[in-house]
């Protein structure tokens, strides 16, 4: 109702203007009007009069004049606003300005800054007029930005799936129109930002458009220029592209930016959605421009029994690529000294935080606490951190991603990225930015991928060998399974990254994958990952093999789910196959009976009941004493 408004009393005071003009003006008449008029008319003239007239409308109004639909709705663009001055309701934004917090947001400016020259976008005409009473005295120049194309959505922005090798087509981004750049100096750019009030308020191409069109016009400031840039608008900017370390003041719904226009022109050049490769496919040399010693590999860990080991081989794999870069590893409170010495041999920093539990997940449940991955934000000590998930093995130096902005990632599903492995960018107002709105976000998961895709809806998309995952869909035929199955076996590798989906390697025998063995987990099943995961671990010095062992009751477990598999007669025939596996005879806990378990297999007076599991005696290790994130 507020857009409506706004346009009604546009339009009346359009009129209004046009009635004033009319006063003391006698109206527009024809020479053939005037019968008295020394100089007559002549039909013929008339007549070409309004064929011209009336041809001029029709090629400009007709979509049949040209049938490529992205040119036909930019002409029908162009003829509404230059005819009817019309404006798109994508880009109408219904906030209420508080001139008075404008105000006191443009006194923080430094006080050398005199605003000589300030660039206004997509503000109305009342609001133009109340500009030249806040900044009195400087220059206006209204800018006016043609519309994105009505074809393009954010699923055109972002695609499910692109052709990242290029095999059919050469995958790109539909073009947003840029707006042209002033002759003079620009001090400071407003832009009123639409925030719709239903969700998906961040996926608004209208929204994202207006901020990098501002971004690129900020951009294009020479030397040591400083510009400032002033979002008016309910909902917060573009947190990756306007990082919270820049934002110089805040008040209300007005937010005034310092943008590092060095930075912001890097990544203004990545494409605008993830219909693109941000980093092309094949890449392998690095060109680094940061601090080495700045940047890290990080994952957090939750469970020891579970994840501990999948750690340790992550390590190792990361070293094997001939990354020296450093690793680091958050744990709580459940990881205990055994598992922390061990995790350190591995070339693990280990760091102490307290966990943040998920507001919405109910208790006990899977993603009570996967929030705490937030606290990969507070690692402030270093610029970037490339975040790794602990089930997943590197297979080729990653470290060119170091390059790469916040948030890159792999794509997932629909619009959305992969958190599994992703470039992210510590600082702490992001930390809190994350946590302020934890009340309110939805996560689409339940889980931290769901609800860090609804704050960082702007990513770049990475090639997918940089998080493939260990699956196939169920629509895969055989020519792709075969294609899978030769990426997860190829030497020299061919992926980069390998992400382990389902029933873990080192909680399976190691003799075949054990996702065979489980009807709806056999998507997830291949030997050739399998056996790629375990080579890993046979390279690892034999202390660090240890925390790879079987406890009792996961023993019991994969012999319940092969004697499953038998009685089903799986086509597979995995069952079959005589288990050798070492660890079976290794003993860890104080149920060493395992076999004796499955007679009572799924009773719940006995199988759902902890048990406990004495840990041994810490490594040496030449480590320093494990260290806390700052501020917790």
């Amino acid at each position: 109702m507020e857009a409506r408004r706004s346009i009604e009393d546009a339009c009346k005071r359009r009129l209004q203007k046009i009635k004033v003009k009319e006063v003391g003006v006698k109206p527009l008449q024809f020479p053939f009007q005037e019968k008295s008029t020394n100089c007559k008319f002549h039909p013929l003239k008339l007549v070409l009069f309004v064929i011209v007239i009336g041809t001029f409308f029709l090629i400009l109004s007709s979509n049949s004049v040209c049938q490529n639909k992205n040119t036909s709705d930019s002409r029908q663009h162009f003829v509404n606003r230059w005819i009817w001055g019309a404006s798109d309701p994508r880009y109408v934004s219904d906030v209420d300005i508080n001139w008075e917090e404008v105000s006191q947001v443009l006194e923080q400016l430094p006080e050398k800054k005199v605003v000589e020259n300030i660039s206004l976008l997509n503000f109305d005409e009342d609001e133009i007029i109340e500009w030249r009473q806040v900044v009195p005295g400087a220059n206006q120049t209204v800018l006016h930005l043609d519309y994105a194309e009505k074809n393009i959505t954010w699923e055109t922005l972002y695609p499910e799936w692109i052709d990242e090798e290029q095999e059919n087509d050469v995958p790109s981004c539909p073009s947003l129109p840029k707006l042209e750049v002033p002759r003079n100096r620009i001090d400071l750019i407003a832009v009123k930002l639409p925030c719709r009030n239903e969700g998906n308020w961040s996926r608004d191409v209208a929204r994202l458009h207006l901020q990098l069109a501002a971004g690129g016009l900020a951009s294009s400031a020479n030397g040591k220029h400083l510009v400032h840039l002033l979002f008016i608008t309910k909902c917060f900017p573009i947190p990756n592209l306007y990082r919270c370390n820049e934002l110089v003041a805040r008040k209300g719904n007005a937010w005034l930016y310092k943008p590092d226009l060095s930075v912001l022109r890097e990544k203004l050049q990545l494409p605008v959605g993830s219909c693109e490769l941000a980093l092309p496919f094949g890449t392998t040399e690095e060109v680094h421009s940061g601090n080495k010693r700045r940047e890290a590999y990080a994952t957090i860990l939750h469970s020891a029994h579970v994840y501990v080991c999948g750690a340790i081989a992550a390590a190792q794999s990361i070293r094997m690529a001939g990354s020296t870069r450093d690793l680091v590893i958050l744990v709580d409170d459940s990881i205990g000294e055994y598992h922390r010495s061990g995790l350190e041999a591995a070339g693990w920093q280990v760091r102490t935080i307290q966990r943040i539990r998920n507001p919405k997940a109910e208790k006990d449940a899977y993603n009570e606490w996967n929030y705490s991955k937030f606290r990969l934000w507070q690692l402030t000590d270093y610029d970037k951190i490339i975040f790794i998930d602990a089930d997943l093995l590197i297979l080729r130096n990653i470290d060119i991603l170091f390059r790469m902005p916040q948030i890159s990632a792999t794509g997932n599903n629909g619009t959305l990225f992969n958190s599994g492995v992703m470039v992210i960018e510590p600082s702490n107002c992001t930390f809190q930015l994350l946590m302020d709105h934890i009340n309110e976000i939805e996560s689409y998961n339940g889980g931290d991928q769901g609800y860090l895709n609804e704050i960082f809806t702007w990513w770049h998309r990475i090639p997918k060998h940089m998080n493939f995952l260990k699956n196939f869909w169920i629509g895969d035929d055989e020519v792709v399974k075969a294609k899978k199955t030769h990426l997860f076996g190829a030497e020299p590798p061919i992926l980069y990254v390998l992400h382990y989906l389902g029933y873990k390697p080192w909680l399976c025998f190691r003799d075949y994958d054990c996702n065979w063995n489980v009807d709806i987990l056999q998507e997830f099943a291949s030997d050739v990952a399998h056996h790629k995961w375990w080579k890993v671990h046979d390279a690892m010095p034999e202390q660090l093999q240890d925390f790879c062992l079987l406890r009792s009751k996961q023993k019991a477990q994969l012999e319940w789910d092969r004697r499953e598999a038998e009685k089903g007669k799986y086509v597979d025939g995995h069952w079959k196959i005589k288990i050798k596996d070492r660890r079976l005879k290794r003993c860890t806990d104080s149920l060493c009976n395992w076999k004796g378990m499955l007679k009572h297999w799924g009773e719940k007076n006995w199988t759902d009941d902890p048990f406990f599991h004495p840990s041994p005696p810490t490594l040496k290790t030449n480590k320093t004493k494990t260290a806390s994130v700052s501020g917790i």
